[in-house]
């Protein structure tokens, strides 16, 4: 009995590491995300020199909520409190509706802003990125309140979920330290393929920790990783063409 209760204690020592491997990920995403937007968000605010639109702001304070909010869950769960983990779900669904509908607005708002600077058909092609990350992300999100009774799926979408929305922060280093200088205005979508890859880099971690402990990379990992790169690479040809003009045109005039 003595061996049988040492070899349990051994066991959960062991598997404490692991169990925290989600919480880790969620700090490496919010550590991500505000890191990301330090150059042209976070300090400038701080200087009291960022002007943005309340849209904007709302968009911002929505998103790294949800950073730390997966940071919090993936915390409670690792430690054991589920109770309490799945009582703040509801928390999770009511932000996550809040996020896709500002995302739509803040798309929507670079688009009139573009307008303004004389650039109306690049913000409507650039449209399509805050749009199709959005929408991938509301997807993921559903699908992983559906999986809630299976866990090992469940996770794994929310961090794809959470992933899936790091581009933008990522991509301000990108275009702060990288963009040529020229007029202001919506970068070519082209550019926004690189920050999606860095991304998924931290998705790339987790199908290595798979293969590690469970000797095969979880499903969820390899379509997940494959449709968010897919929409990523796809925005580019599609925010070309007449249908997507149209669309996006669509809304920037009911919006105007």
């Amino acid at each position: 009995m003595t061996t049988l209760i040492d070899d349990r204690r051994v066991r959960a020592r062991e598997a404490s590491p692991a169990r925290y491997f989600y919480f880790h990920m969620a700090l490496a995403c919010a550590a991500t995300a505000f890191l990301g937007f330090a150059p042209t968000y976070w300090v400038p605010l701080a200087q009291r020199t960022l002007s943005a639109s309340p849209v904007i702001h709302f968009h911002g304070l929505l998103f790294f909520t949800w950073s730390l909010y997966f940071v919090l869950q993936t915390w409670l769960a690792a430690s054991g409190r589920v109770v309490n983990h799945r009582s703040l779900g509801i928390a999770g669904v009511s932000l996550a509706t809040a996020m896709t509908i500002f995302g739509f607005l803040a798309s929507v708002h670079v688009m009139q802003h573009s307008a303004a600077l004389g650039q109306k058909e690049a913000g409507i092609g650039f449209s399509i990125v805050p749009m199709s990350g959005i929408a991938f992300f509301a997807v993921v999100f559903v699908l992983a309140i559906m999986n809630t009774r299976r866990p090992e799926v469940h996770k794994r979408l929310m961090l794809l979920a959470a992933v899936s929305i790091l581009d933008a922060a990522i991509a301000r280093w990108f275009l702060t330290f990288l963009a040529p200088s020229g007029p202001p205005g919506p970068p070519p979508v082209p550019v926004t393929i690189a920050p999606a890859v860095v991304a998924s880099l931290l998705l790339v971690v987790a199908m290595v920790r798979d293969w590690r402990t469970e000797g095969r990379v979880h499903p969820v990992y390899i379509y997940g990783t494959l449709a968010l790169l897919a929409v990523k690479v796809l925005n580019w040809p599609v925010s070309e063409t007449a249908a997507w003009h149209a669309f996006a045109g669509g809304i920037l005039a009911l919006a105007q």
